[in-house]
């Protein structure tokens, strides 16, 4: 029941796997435009709270770093339905509202404006697991669904944002049929889209394809373009981003 017809023209449809691998950074991007100064904010009271609570800190000041953002993100932006994955991060905290895509966004510029550097990794989910999500509107849901999901450099590797916390896969794993967000979740319960946790935290059914890394999610949606086509995105992103998720 999902629709092609809503999907951008200019999504590549073949998966193009990189040639280069890809070494992330900690640049400014359009996306990622940490130098505006409500990101640098926001940077500044994650480290102030790590300063804070640094005698607790036992091994890694980066990864409570990030986890600490990740906390802030969730209480001062608020989850909606936005449909922009372009949307600069300063435009969402400016919001106070984004998406789970332009709350991880967020998440990456607060790392990178303190020097921890970030790439995504790309797969193309299948629309039907935002079915639970929308279920008068099944028949529109794009087919698939681009997903930046981000890591970072810690410790001298990459994690995972669904590995920034104990990663537990829990009875209750993530099914998308509640109010929480893929967000919120990694913080509460493994978000396995590889197939290596036990079935209750299993995502890898709905990934349709790997594309593979890229040095920042603004490259992911230059070459594989957005979820929705700049048409549908115009008539449906002014009603769905001020719609709680």
């Amino acid at each position: 029941m999902t629709s092609r017809l809503l999907s951008p023209r200019r999504r590549s449809r073949a998966v193009v796997p990189a040639s280069i691998p890809a070494l992330g950074g900690t640049a400014a991007t359009p996306i990622l435009d940490w130098h505006h100064p409500s990101v640098v904010e926001l940077a500044t009271r994650a480290e102030m709270t790590l300063q804070v609570f640094d005698q607790m800190v036992a091994r890694s000041p980066q990864r409570e770093l990030v986890r600490i953002a990740h906390r802030l993100i969730g209480e001062c932006i608020h989850p909606v339905y936005a449909m922009n994955d372009e949307q600069p991060v300063s435009v969402t905290i400016a919001r106070g509202r984004g998406s789970c895509s332009q709350r991880m966004a967020v998440l990456e510029a607060v790392a990178r404006a303190r020097g921890i550097a970030t790439r995504v990794r790309g797969r193309m989910i299948d629309g039907a697991f935002w079915y639970p999500r929308f279920p008068c509107l099944c028949a529109v849901v794009p087919t698939d669904v681009v997903l930046a999901w981000p890591e970072f450099w810690i410790d001298e590797g990459w994690v995972p944002v669904s590995e920034l916390y104990d990663g537990l896969c829990l009875v209750s794993g993530f099914s998308n049929r509640r109010t929480e967000t893929l967000f919120d979740a990694v913080a509460r319960t493994a978000v396995d889209w590889d197939g290596t946790s036990s079935p209750s935290c299993d995502l890898s059914a709905h990934v349709r394809a790997d594309l593979g890394y890229f040095d920042s999610r603004d490259e992911l949606f230059r070459l594989y373009g957005q979820t929705l086509c700049q048409a549908a995105r115009l008539v449906a992103d002014p009603v769905l981003s001020r719609r709680s998720a």
